[in-house]
């Protein structure tokens, strides 16, 4: 089938042309025909797709984890020997939580910038650098000697990170029709798991190696998960794929000061760039953005219940990530540093298997996000009533409870980022997903302030050894905002319900009519917006009633 065959029209542009396009939208009767094409054809499309983004992703999100979280496990390892990062570095409890609690404070600061930034350059680019610079970071942190330089470095990979989730949000959303992100994002979302449990499980064996070359074992483990790291940032130039281009559109040179960067290769060539054009057209003609379209967003109300949901959520994943091997230790003090690392790991082995157990049925049925969701975290809350009201004498039925909190930790974030993107995408397009994810993103993981300055080692009387029933009260505060998470997911839904989830228009005028050029952009967005993914979620999914709303 030949390119005219399939509605791509006229000669080779350059992407410089077609953003000029972009800026001087078609009247509706200029937009070719949506051809569709049979589902079998399609999922092959979306398989190639994840054989080519998955893994990278998934490899960037599991290194990346490991460096954020590693502080967490080094807080126990060779403790017996005086080797463990408080010992070390001499730290008091409250150094700890400010230097846990700092990564979060620039990580909100720069989130949202970054995110912005992305959808101006090339994500590919973009996020090699932020693999870059945290593998660099993490290199750092291997010659940390006081208090003060492991807070600045907290403060500095805080930074450098920040962007880098919700940004791999957003570049699903270039490759990836709504209906089919949840189980995506759970793809690679399951690394950050195995990261969480393989870093416990190495750590045993990091743990061997203290002393070796004048190194203590969490040294090693911050040295060599560094190096992967920017040896996995630069090899992400080859690897992962660029912003698609509609065929027939060739990508402009690079800037003479980058022209030494590689050229990915297409994700999609011959009919399957075709195939995606027509599945996927949204994301080939963007609308460039303005400080009005992003005004829009920040002032649009269906923000807000999704940062609260994430901001509990998020809490307590990143107080259990970074402290869950204290409260194994605390839960029976006499077991050993190794045995400790080896209890973390299966925590997070349980939130990778709810994950690939919730989020492709929270695809399929797409109307009930809240309930997934608020039922997973029912299941975090059960967990964390277990480890604080269990008896102090039944430590495994303890232990249990942080199993079943890491069931429930799994579809959550997950299903938020994707409800985020579902209903910014279809409202403001490219910039409402770039904007709200990151929004979400970095105001929500103000709970990961909360939880990592606040609570546990934070809470010097409530993490006391001598405190019969230690970390009870922190316990108790994640309950509560857990109970927030949940409300805000219910109150998102009638609020959605009531006021839908359609695109905003231009406001008319006094005498009844739009803007003059308005009313034909507005029609050939919303057509446009009607490529061949778009038409099947409404017949299948409800998505029309939504927008008629």
């Amino acid at each position: 089938m030949s390119q005219q065959d399939l509605g791509i029209f006229g000669p080779t542009k350059s992407a410089d042309d077609c953003s000029a396009d972009a800026e001087r939208p078609s009247p509706v009767a200029a937009v070719p025909d949506v051809i569709e094409f049979d589902l079998a054809r399609v999922e092959k499309l979306y398989r190639k797709l994840d054989w080519r983004i998955i893994p990278p992703f998934w490899t960037l999100y599991f290194l990346c984890s490991a460096i954020r979280s590693n502080i967490g496990i080094a807080q126990t390892m060779n403790e017996a020997q005086g080797h463990d990062l408080g010992q070390v570095l001499h730290l008091t409890a409250k150094d700890t939580s400010a230097a846990l609690a700092l990564f979060y404070v620039s990580y909100v600061i720069f989130d949202f910038p970054s995110n912005l930034v992305m959808t101006r350059l090339s994500p590919r680019v973009w996020m090699a650098r932020i693999v870059f610079a945290v593998g660099v970071i993490g290199v750092c942190f291997t010659a940390v000697k006081s208090a003060w330089s492991l807070k600045l470095l907290r403060f500095l990979l805080g930074a450098v990170i920040a962007g880098m989730w919700p940004g791999m949000a957003y570049y699903l959303t270039l490759f990836y029709p709504p209906s089919r992100l949840a189980k995506r994002i759970g793809m690679y979302f399951t690394a950050a798991q195995l990261s969480a449990s393989v870093v416990g499980l190495v750590s045993a064996g990091f743990q061997r190696m203290d002393g070796l070359g004048g190194l203590v074992g969490f040294q090693w483990m911050f040295l060599i998960y560094g190096l992967l790291a920017v040896i996995l940032g630069v090899t992400l130039l080859w690897w992962l794929p660029d912003r698609p281009l509609a065929p027939g559109i060739a990508r402009p040179a690079l800037h003479p000061l980058l022209s030494w960067l590689p050229r990915s290769p297409e994700a999609l060539t011959g009919e399957d760039a075709v195939v995606h054009y027509h599945e996927m057209r949204r994301v080939y003609h963007p609308r460039p953005w303005t400080v009005h379209d992003l005004a829009s967003v920040l002032i649009d109300w269906r923000l807000w219940p999704l940062v609260l949901m994430y901001f509990g959520v998020v809490g307590v994943g990143i107080g259990t990530q970074l402290y869950g091997s204290v409260i194994i230790n605390a839960i029976n003090p006499s077991f050993s540093s190794i045995v400790v690392s080896l209890l973390f790991a299966p925590i997070w082995i349980m939130d990778l298997i709810a994950i690939l157990l919730v989020t492709p049925i929270s695809d399929r049925f797409y109307r009930y996000r809240a309930l997934f969701f608020s039922a997973a975290v029912c299941v975090q809350i059960a967990g964390l009533l277990v480890v604080t009201f269990a008896p102090l004498s039944n430590p495994w039925a303890r232990y249990g409870g942080m199993l079943m909190l890491g069931f429930g930790l799994g579809p959550t974030v997950p299903i938020c980022m994707t409800w985020t993107g579902e209903i910014f995408q279809h409202r403001h397009g490219e910039v409402g997903v770039a904007t709200a994810s990151a929004l979400v993103s970095g105001l929500g993981n103000l709970g990961s302030i909360t939880t990592t300055y606040a609570l546990y080692t934070g809470w010097p009387a409530d993490a006391s050894p001598k405190n019969p029933h230690q970390f009870r009260k922190s316990n108790l505060v994640m309950i509560a905002i857990l109970v927030v998470s949940i409300a805000s997911s219910f109150m998102n839904v009638a609020l959605l319900r009531f006021f839908g989830t359609h695109r905003r228009r231009a406001a008319p005028k006094a005498n009844g009519s739009k803007a003059a050029g308005a009313a034909d952009e507005d029609d050939f967005y919303d057509a446009k917006f009607l490529d061949g993914a778009a038409r099947r979620e409404a017949q299948q999914r409800g998505f029309k009633r939504a927008r008629n709303a």
